[in-house]
């Protein structure tokens, strides 16, 4: 039987830190992860200067449908074929990323609990609260290390679009979650926690 747990929270909150925990103490071969980073819309239709102009932290720029869809799949034991996105020029690669259906399957994004459709296939959803000066470092961090940015760009770009989009469509939904990881939680015993409720079943949302 397969169980979905959805990490959710803010850029920079730090799910992914939370998945390499979970991953690493359930074992490749108990657990998959699936990104909702990986489902933006394809925008190689538009010119690379109306490509950076898309508001890419708006639920929109996401093909929610058929990332619930996926989850949904897996769910039901079998496997998907993820997109493979380009960050760089904005557009889905002609690979695919071949996902099978695990024990557990860890279903990561940042807008997760926005949609209900995905919400609702969630057999235990995290959202992780990190205060909005620590979410920036760690992005710039990450965008300068891992996607070329300058760090002003990273800022302009938090300022802008990031922030306005996290109070609008992330934090109002932070009470979809069954738990909330605060910054003071060391994430080790955290994902101790979420591996005990996702085997033991009357704990899924207790």
């Amino acid at each position: 039987m397969v169980k979905t747990c959805g990490i959710s929270g803010g850029s920079g909150a730090g799910k992914t830190t939370l998945t390499r925990h979970l991953v690493e103490r359930l074992g490749a071969d108990q657990v998959s992860v699936v990104a909702f980073d990986a489902y933006y819309r394809d925008q190689g239709h538009l010119t690379p200067v109306d490509r950076a102009l898309v508001n890419y932290d708006h639920p929109d720029s996401l093909d929610h449908e058929m990332f619930a869809a996926d989850v949904e799949t897996l769910r039901s034991g079998r496997a998907v074929a993820s997109p493979v996105y380009d960050f760089s020029t904005h557009t889905r690669t002609a690979e695919v990323k071949v996902i099978e259906p695990k024990p557990v399957v860890i279903v990561e994004g940042i807008l997760l609990l926005s949609f209900p459709e995905i919400a609702a296939h969630l057999d235990l959803a995290v959202f992780i609260d990190v205060p909005e000066q620590v979410r920036l470092d760690r992005r710039i961090t990450r965008d300068v290390a891992e996607r070329g940015r300058e760090p002003n760009d990273v800022r302009r770009q938090f300022a802008a679009t990031v922030a306005p989009m996290h109070n609008q469509y992330v934090e109002p939904f932070r009470h979809v979650a069954h738990r909330t990881v605060e910054l003071h939680e060391k994430y080790g015993p955290v994902a101790d926690e979420l591996i005990e409720r996702l085997t033991v079943p009357e704990r899924l949302v207790g």
